[in-house]
């Protein structure tokens, strides 16, 4: 078993029970490979993260190579401030918000409400794609609506440890398929190492802030602090664990980018190959897997899809539906310890149904281009709010002055919020362009 020590290493355990859950104030025990981090990041990575990744090597080779490093570097220093946010006061990252004025309320909830609206629609879908395109005998919306369901059942009674056992598995299924190939594509090495010199391609600066900012993760990152409590890593003692653990992960997922982009530049950009935007781009990619290796390989990578994107079902359903849980019982003015604004309390079940049963309309008459266009808008500033709040909570009085930015992570959040300001700007004209 892989194992780091935390800052002491306490006796043995006979008693076999984590550590974690025993809430004690000692040094935090043994820590094994598998925490929120992952969670937070196979959250993150979804069919939509694939094929931008995808559709980027497709247009310019392994030009942006060094984006999707840089995306991995920024997801690792956003998510480590929301996580040192939580373990250094002990506050949820909406009670962070809470401080900084009632505005970040007005903002964040409509927004998580038209959010999980939108994005019920769209995780089931990407689900339930890779399911038809193999077994297209039953209706697509079947699977669609089976997939929400079954991602309903799962996190219903929000067991934190058993969604982190699921999320560990399609993670498997994930480096399996999509890492296996990448292998099958034969990465040019000498391109790629070329590819890490930062320079954007002509006609390829939207292309470069997407992925740089884009790939892995929203409202998901915010999420982080919340599966660092359920998991048990909730005082400053786990501030190095949590630094390890997210890190990881990042890494992990920055292999499973990585690898779209070896697919594209060597499948689709040699070959001049151009394929759908959406998430149908995976399917055609598997058939020309298919076409070049044999129709087991093309199945194996539906395969890897469909993990990719039944993990971000499973941890958007939990993950969000505990920030709405902490977000509504704040509203109703509960505790912060409330079971109300916990996992499993019956705010957190309310959002898991919001998620499942409204967006099946939208699976059954289309996506109204009004709820498309103010999903896209209030998405696209997600990620700046995400930065700019960070930003200010951990400058604040608020932050014990320890575990304060310095003047580097200060300089880095900026440059983080500003990117994201330009790709939410460019979203938001997008969103109201013509045609």
């Amino acid at each position: 078993m892989v194992a780091v020590s935390a800052d002491q290493t306490p006796p043995e355990n006979p008693s076999g029970i984590d550590a974690a859950d025993t809430h004690d104030d000692g040094p935090p025990p043994r820590w094994r490979l598998l925490g929120p981090g992952l969670v937070v990041a196979a959250t993150g990575i979804g069919a939509g993260d694939l094929v931008a990744t995808l559709v980027a090597g497709s247009k310019f080779g392994y030009a942006l190579l060094w984006a999707v490093i840089a995306g991995v570097v920024i997801k690792i220093f956003l998510v480590e401030g929301a996580g040192r946010w939580s373990l250094a006061t002990g506050h949820s990252i909406f009670e962070g918000w809470r401080r900084l004025g009632r505005w970040t309320s007005i903002y964040f909830g409509p927004y998580i409400m038209i959010w999980g609206f939108v994005y019920g629609a769209t995780a089931m879908s990407a689900s339930a794609l890779p399911i038809y395109t193999v077994f297209p005998q039953i209706p697509f919306i079947v699977y669609a609506i089976f997939s929400g369901l079954v991602g309903a059942a799962l996190v219903w009674i929000g067991k934190y440890h058993a969604i982190e056992k699921l999320v560990a598995v399609f993670v498997g299924l994930m480096f399996l398929t999509v890492v296996g190939s990448a292998a099958f594509a034969a990465p040019n090495v000498l391109d790629a190492v070329k590819g890490l010199v930062p320079l954007i391609p002509e006609g390829g600066v939207i292309n470069t802030l997407s992925i740089a900012g884009g790939v892995g993760g929203t409202i998901t990152l915010a999420a982080y602090g919340y599966w660092l409590k359920e998991k048990g890593w909730y005082q400053p003692k786990w501030m190095r664990v949590m630094r390890i653990d997210n890190t990881v992960a990042y890494i992990i997922s920055g292999v499973f980018v990585i690898s779209m982009l070896i697919i594209g530049a060597e499948l689709l950009y040699s070959a001049n190959i151009a394929i759908e935007s959406g998430d149908e781009g995976l399917v055609e990619l598997s058939g020309v897997l298919a076409d070049r290796y044999g129709g087991f390989v093309g199945n194996l990578f539906l395969l890897g899809f469909w993990a990719a994107s039944f993990s971000s079902v499973l941890g958007v359903w939990n993950g969000v539906s505990i920030m709405f849980a902490d977000f509504w019982g704040r509203v109703r003015k509960k505790d912060e310890d409330h079971p109300d604004r916990r996992s499993g309390g019956k705010y957190y079940k309310f959002y898991v149904l919001w998620l499942t049963f409204p967006p099946m309309l939208l699976l059954l008459i289309g996506k109204p281009v009004s709820i498309i266009i103010a999903y896209g808008v209030l998405g696209s500033f997600f990620m700046p709010f995400l930065a700019i709040t960070l930003l200010l909570l951990l400058n604040g009085r608020h932050m014990p002055e320890k575990w304060r930015n310095g003047w580097l992570l200060n300089v880095i959040l900026g440059v983080i919020a500003a990117l994201f300001l330009v790709l939410g700007i460019n979203e938001l004209i997008g969103a109201f362009s013509p045609g």
